[in-house]
């Protein structure tokens, strides 16, 4: 699997016509060496394959890294690197652009001896796009571990229960099932603090009658899940009902669209237009979903402003309308949505229908 990655590191350095690339983005030091730690670069060439680090390190590093060659430095990070690059000759070196801090840029080059310089920018993301059958089991596993701490989490929900104690309790049965930690804050919004798409659980207590956001995902071996569900506490009104029901018939619909040379643009479109015809398009600002693997966000996106035109078998996206009225409730839900040959594969399980808690 590394080798194969390092393969597709080195044509896409044979494009750019790099000599060399820094690569100091951890979840991308992860992904082409199968090291997970940090303060290391690597520097990947047509020919070698650096890794280097401090002694903290390169036990694991040899461990974990065994395609690379270990380079331990004790004078600092920068000044190996350039070492490096000044006995192999190296000339025209690619960096991460956007992830090089522009001070690390700046001492980097400073380093750098005999005409050798950080010349052309990459994005190294865009090469962990289409996941591998490997990372997409581990992906699934992840995902079930989210399924699973819904399934709790909706006999521990009451009236008078907090929103924190929501969010610790997701959190700490995902941990008990193996989760290395939470993907991201988890937001749990509830009643009027439902039209916060991004409500970070507070000590609001929860009260009868009242719609809960839970946003929350695990991460499994570096890779993440991601998933939303809203529940009612008691009995929901008609109008709970209606706006739930309009809420799911969208999002059913954008998991739909999911399918191989579907851009992003256009799914995030249709299902816009869903929810404007319904008369809540003003009521849903955000993107309908984004990819997500070693990082929570990663491209492509579903989105107004989305760069991806063709969806490909192997990505992974969310899909996660929402509406929220100010003052009064929100609610979201979402999945994590594999793109296969057939169409869209939700990896999230969990049932969507109207759930009421009583």
């Amino acid at each position: 699997m590394i080798a194969e990655r390092l393969s597709r590191l080195r044509d896409f350095l044979r494009e750019k016509k790099a000599d060399a690339v820094v690569v100091n983005k951890e979840v991308n030091l992860h992904y082409f060496s199968g090291f997970r730690g940090d303060d290391t670069l690597l520097l990947v060439s047509p020919q070698d394959a650096l890794l280097i680090t401090d002694s903290r390190y390169t036990e694991q590093a040899a461990q974990q890294a065994p395609l690379y060659e270990m380079v331990e430095q004790k004078d600092g990070l920068l000044a190996k690197a350039a070492e490096c690059v000044k006995a192999r000759g190296w000339k025209k070196l690619a960096f991460e652009g956007n992830a090089m801090l522009y001070d690390t840029f700046m001492k980097f080059g400073e380093r750098l001896e005999n005409n050798a310089a950080l010349e052309i920018s990459v994005h190294l993301d865009e090469l962990r796009q289409v996941k591998e059958a490997e990372e997409i089991a581990v992906m699934e596993k992840a995902a079930e571990i989210g399924d699973a701490a819904f399934r709790d989490i909706v006999k521990f929900i009451r009236p008078g229960v907090s929103e924190r104690e929501v969010a610790a309790r997701l959190e700490g049965t995902m941990r008990a099932l193996g989760s290395e930690r939470p993907a991201f804050t988890t937001i749990v919004a509830s009643g009027a603090r439902g039209s916060l798409p991004h409500g970070i659980a507070t000590e609001k207590l929860i009260v009868s009658g009242e719609f809960v956001t839970m946003d929350f995902g695990a991460v499994y071996e570096g890779y993440h899940s991601d998933m939303t569900r809203t529940v009612c506490v008691g009995r929901a009104s008609e109008e709970q009902r209606a706006l739930y029901q309009t809420v799911l018939d969208a999002q059913e619909f954008g998991v739909s669209l999911v399918k191989p040379g579907a851009s992003g643009k256009e799914i995030d479109g249709l299902v816009r237009g869903r929810l404007t015809d319904a008369g809540y398009g003003e009521f849903f600002g955000h993107g309908l979903g984004h990819s997500l693997g070693l990082e929570i966000h990663e491209e492509p996106r579903l989105s107004k402003s989305s760069a991806c035109e063709h969806l490909l078998p192997g990505m992974v996206v969310t899909v996660e309308p929402g509406v929220y009225l100010p003052g009064k409730c929100g609610l979201r839900i979402e999945d994590t949505v594999l793109v296969t040959e057939m169409g869209g594969a939700p990896l999230t399980k969990s049932g969507k229908a109207l759930m009421e808690i009583l």
